[in-house]
């Protein structure tokens, strides 16, 4: 089993396909935990995954910052979350259905700030800038459950042309 599998992008656009080619791996019930300073690429990953998740092309996804949670059909349901502004707080009620919800896929930005509700089996994303155009993104599996995700996201990332 994998347990961390890392790639580089060179472009916000780059950034974007892979998250679609992640979605494309998705089978419901995912959980993905994005780590990265501001700007580092987390909401273009979250974008990305949506189009793989077979939300429309005309549906616009952006960050939940202030809204805290957004939510979009496709081929499966997507929960995207922010917790950028719940820092120090109790929490969120209701997250565990959110992020446990049969057939969806959840992506949480800045998950530090509510760590004790999030889920064991998640995999971790980690954005890390490299220079100005390109990142470094380290997959990670907490669990058997989330490598299996991480073994999907390797096999269809080793097939694709534009990540090897």
């Amino acid at each position: 089993m994998e347990t961390s599998f890392s790639l580089s992008t060179k472009t916000p656009e780059e950034t974007t396909a892979l998250g679609r080619l992640v979605g494309e791996c998705c089978e419901g019930g995912e959980v993905f935990l994005l780590r990265g300073t501001l700007g580092a690429g987390k909401t273009c990953f979250c974008q990305g995954l949506a189009r793989g998740l077979g939300i429309p092309e005309n549906e616009p996804v952006t960050s939940p910052t202030f809204t805290l949670h957004c939510q979009y059909f496709g081929r499966l349901e997507f929960n995207h979350l922010d917790a950028y502004r719940l820092e120090g707080t109790a929490g969120v009620e209701g997250l565990e259905e959110l992020l446990g919800a049969v057939g969806a896929v959840a992506a949480v930005e800045w998950p530090d700030f509510i760590s004790p509700q999030l889920p064991s089996s998640a995999l971790s994303v980690d954005i890390e800038i490299a220079n100005s155009e390109s990142r470094m993104l380290v997959f990670s599996a907490s669990d058997a459950r989330a490598g299996k995700t991480l073994e999907r996201i390797v096999r269809t990332c080793s097939q694709s042309p534009r990540f090897p």
